[in-house]
């Protein structure tokens, strides 16, 4: 595969690459495999890279090879998809890098929640990538064109396309929405049907698919690696895992790109420092939006107020530990530092 292929002239359009280097197209827990322009090469990382206080390559990451077969560097990220870590580390993960489109799959069955959508609205915003929803098993809705319109008030701005994977049909508007060597990703719950969308854009069963349960909806890890896929049309596209666990890790700003209609709003509010609460003259609370989105829209902001927080509190603690160790130093050596 050859550079423009892998997509170099959406990451980098007006510089040369390096003849070592190589696009992550799979992620393994022991090892990656990389593109490179002579072939697929099996991976692993160097020492010096592992021990740096730098996130592990992952999936869509430009990096350089060394003996063609050992990465030393990972090309700075022209966008990122990221959550926080699952567990009580305030640390962020990295899911996938150089993407240029979002798909957001949502299944019109039990895993329909515009809540959620909200909830990955800000994480794409926060990523750079230019995000579509796509409502996935349209087939089972006899309301589906009310559920779009309504899907269209909660993601103001953003594409909205209802299909159905498993009947093929509404399949176009993907591949309409991507470039030529452009790199988009899948990103959705478990259950919502994303392998079923590969599938059926590829023509073939390439990945496993699983039925979810009558109950909830609910599905199990079909998609276990991250994994970058040549498609017909010659784009690429990421297959993600179901996030079950979404804790968002992005900067409070970006909640005002997901709820534009608040924030626009909330500029006639008579108060600067409005809450939208009991305020006399509140545009917002006069304008009777749904106050299921108002909530969501109070609730997404607090979560990144406390995050960005415990972040700073975090990144404290790691530098005061940092010179704590290095004051300890210089007392037991002290001609060292001298």
């Amino acid at each position: 595969m050859n550079f423009e292929e892998a997509g170099w002239a959406h990451f980098a359009p007006h510089a040369t690459p390096d003849p070592a280097c190589g696009r992550v197209a799979l992620v393994h827990r022991d090892h990656h495999i990389v593109w490179t322009t002579t072939g697929e090469v099996m991976a692993t990382i160097s020492g010096h890279l592992r021990h740096l206080d730098h996130d592990p390559p992952c999936v869509g990451d430009w990096v350089i090879l060394r003996e063609g077969s050992i990465i030393t560097e990972v090309l700075p990220r022209r966008t990122q998809l990221s959550r926080k870590e699952a567990g009580k580390r305030m640390r962020e993960q990295v899911l996938a890098a150089n993407m240029d489109i979002l798909f957001i799959v949502s299944g019109l069955d039990r895993d329909y929640n515009p809540r959620r959508l909200e909830r990955y609205l800000v994480l794409a915003h926060q990523s750079g990538a230019r995000p579509v929803v796509l409502l996935n098993k349209a087939d089972l809705r006899g309301d589906l064109a009310d559920v779009v319109r309504l899907t269209e008030r909660h993601v103001l701005g953003v594409p909205v396309f209802a299909l159905s994977a498993l009947e093929q049909w509404g399949l176009e508007a993907i591949s309409r929405s991507v470039e030529l060597y452009q790199t988009a990703a899948l990103i959705g719950s478990s259950g919502a049907g994303k392998s079923t969308i590969v599938n059926a854009l590829l023509g073939e069963g390439r990945q496993r698919t699983t039925d979810v349960r009558e109950s909830d909806s609910k599905g199990r890890h079909t998609t276990t690696h991250r994994e970058l896929i040549r498609m017909p049309g010659n784009w690429l596209l990421m297959d993600l895992p179901g996030l079950r666990e979404l804790q968002l890790w992005a900067d409070p700003e970006r909640v005002d790109s997901t709820f534009a209609d608040i924030v626009d709003l909330s500029r006639q509010c008579r108060f600067r420092d409005c809450s939208h609460n009991q305020e006399p003259g509140c545009a917002v609370r006069e304008a009777a939006l749904d106050p299921e989105r108002l909530r969501s829209y109070r609730k997404l902001q607090k979560e990144l107020v406390f995050l960005e927080l415990q972040t700073d509190i975090h990144r404290a603690r790691q530098i005061r530990k940092k010179w704590n160790a290095v004051e300890k130093d210089m007392r037991r050596h002290p001609k060292r530092f001298c």
